[in-house]
């Protein structure tokens, strides 16, 4: 069961949120009754924090407004989640491009941990293993970052100097629709308004963002995350692959992402669902095809290349290299 004082600053919490809470609320949140919350409410008063009394149908607390609030308080869970969020966002490339900001974000909070919390937290992180060796992120500016989110929550255009993948350089007016963390890297979706189109753009390009006056509306659809996905799975490559499959969505998209595929789901027979093995059309555009044939012998499911030609001459010479390597491993002698 909690401690007063541990309600007490639970309760200055639920202040700090904002707005008037409720007596009723605020016992139903701390789980004691309404005239023990009056006498923490007194508690916060004596040591000076304006907590204000609202009368009236609707009444109840409310700190008072422009009121300082005092340094940050974690428990034991919310500093654990915070450095375990840290931790993940920088190797994840999730951070921004103040590289030192999460290390000397993870040092304050370490600093003023009491010093169980702090031994805990280092057994975790020295036990901790990751599958994956972290990897170097081309991560956005902080003041890109949010000034593209605060146009995105107030439908504000805005202006970007943006360095595309040949290096060009151009200024676009952004119809931004939503920020999407994927694979590592920031992106921003929306439409360009110089030529009418959404577009998709990686904001560790964009070198400068300012908003400008005026709003828009977001369009009906897919979300920003479902947008960025299908602009990878559509955008211009080298190589235009056709591919038909036999087998469920499940076991397609288990090898051939949204964000590297698009695909067709043909009109299902009555009583059919997506975990009925049909054929499939599958679409997707790459700068090469070297990795694909590995990729359709892992599916183990019957296939069929519609283009390009190349692709079916690289499957073949795999087939044959597979079979050779086996005809070589029956005819060589064991050993003894």
């Amino acid at each position: 069961m909690p401690r007063p004082t541990a309600r007490v600053l639970t309760l200055l919490e639920l202040l700090q949120s904002g707005g008037t809470r409720t007596v009723a609320e605020l016992a139903d949140r701390l789980g004691v009754e309404g005239r023990t919350v009056r006498r923490y409410v007194d508690q916060l008063i004596d040591l000076d924090v304006p907590v204000e009394s609202v009368r009236g149908r609707y009444g109840g607390y409310r700190l008072a407004p422009g009121y300082r609030l005092p340094p940050l308080m974690l428990s034991d869970d919310e500093a654990l989640a915070v450095l375990l969020g840290l931790v993940a966002g920088r190797r994840a490339g999730l951070t921004t491009t103040q590289h030192t900001a999460s290390e000397t974000a993870s040092a304050k909070i370490r600093r003023v941990l009491p010093k169980h919390i702090a031994r805990r937290l280092d057994t975790l992180l020295e036990a901790l293993a990751f599958t994956d060796q972290p990897g170097e992120f081309d991560t956005p500016d902080a003041e890109v970052l949010l000034t593209v989110a605060d146009a995105v929550r107030h439908r504000r255009p805005v202006s970007v100097r943006y360095t595309d993948r040949d290096g060009r350089r151009s200024e676009r007016t952004l119809h931004a629709y939503g920020i999407v963390a994927h694979a590592g890297r920031w992106y921003v979706t929306g439409k360009d308004a110089r030529i009418g189109e959404d577009r998709t753009f990686r904001l560790d390009r964009i070198a400068d963002a300012r908003t400008l006056p005026g709003s828009f509306e977001a369009p009906v659809g897919p979300g920003p995350a479902q947008r960025v996905l299908s602009a990878f799975a559509t955008a211009e490559y080298r190589h235009e692959v056709t591919l038909r499959i036999h087998g469920t969505v499940g076991q397609i998209r288990a090898h051939l992402p949204a964000s590297v595929a698009s695909l067709e789901e043909y009109a299902p027979v009555a009583g059919e669902d997506r975990a009925t093995e049909r054929w499939l059309r599958v679409e997707l555009r790459a700068e090469r095809l070297d990795w694909l044939p590995p990729v359709l012998a892992s599916l183990d499911r019957p296939f069929v290349i519609e283009r390009p030609d190349e692709l079916r001459d690289l499957v073949t010479a795999l087939a044959d290299r597979l079979m050779s390597h086996a005809r070589r491993a029956d005819s060589e002698e064991p050993v003894s």
